[in-house]
């Protein structure tokens, strides 16, 4: 994310994508961040939240009214879903000198997770409980990563709508809570794959019971020979995939069924 100014009282914002090529590209006043003109108004919408919430927790940002011109780059394709939007949050509140945290829950639903990472120099451990944030970078030494494989399940869901999803559940959220933290904590232990694949198939059966709805792998990928886990907003972008064969085997299993995208471990996680 760049940010130029020079004379004038409105801002300017282009989005590229990893190729470099405008997905999005609009024009704001400064005064309460109406759409000039753009692309796309959802976009437009988005960004005109964000930067409100930005003021509202730092009155000084943009307080000069400078002619702006923003533009931010991906280094992975859009529809990925990989965390792009709690991105723009964290990089946002860093120009304007405010809390991430305080930013996103402004004008976003969820528990800030995303946030959490978008700032992170590594792995780490998140609650939300009775709307405190406790969040700590951890070590994660995983015996069995050449194990572990991230495939694009084609299937971009809205993180928004899953949220309310959740909330309109009425289930046992605190006791649910428990069981999925235990779960968290044993993984952090796990020492071999096959106790690993138990632990995240336990997570499986939680949520798809708790919220009425398949798993992935039941619903998609049941000829599987390894357990496979939802990732984000549930059953769509990515999957986590286990397997004691090669990544030839797996890119080949998950390219005849239509997801052609797949990365190891070391491919993903830095």
């Amino acid at each position: 994310m760049t940010v130029k100014e020079s004379a004038g009282s409105e801002l300017v914002w282009k989005s590229l994508d990893e190729n470099g090529k405008p997905w999005f590209e609009g024009k704001f006043n400064l005064l309460g961040f109406d759409p000039i003109e753009s692309t796309d108004d959802t976009t437009a919408q988005f960004i005109k939240k964000l930067l409100k919430a930005c003021v509202q927790n730092s009155p000084e940002f943009l307080s000069k009214w400078k002619k702006l011109r923003v533009e931010t780059k991906m280094d992975f394709p859009r529809d990925w879903g990989l965390g792009s939007s709690s991105t723009l949050i964290h990089m946002a509140s860093q120009w304007a000198d405010a809390n991430p945290f305080l930013v996103f829950f402004r004008f976003q639903d969820g528990s800030g997770y995303d946030v959490a990472c978008a700032g992170a120099e590594g792995p780490v451990e998140y609650q939300l409980v009775d709307d405190s944030i406790k969040f700590t970078e951890i070590e994660l030494t995983l015996p069995f990563k050449d194990n572990l494989y991230f495939i694009y399940s084609g299937q971009k869901q809205s993180s928004a709508d899953a949220v309310k999803m959740y909330k309109k559940a009425k289930i046992d959220k605190k006791g649910i809570s428990e069981k999925l933290t235990g779960i968290t904590d044993a993984i952090f232990e796990a020492k071999s794959l096959s106790d690993f694949e138990k632990l995240i198939n336990e997570h499986e059966d939680i949520i798809a019971n708790a919220l009425n709805l398949k798993k992935v792998k039941d619903e998609r990928f049941s000829d599987y020979w390894g357990s496979i886990k939802s990732l984000g907003a549930w059953g769509g972008d990515f999957i986590l995939a286990t397997s004691e064969k090669g990544k030839a085997d797996v890119q080949k299993y998950f390219a005849d069924k239509g997801c052609d995208v797949c990365h190891s471990y070391d491919d993903l996680i830095l």
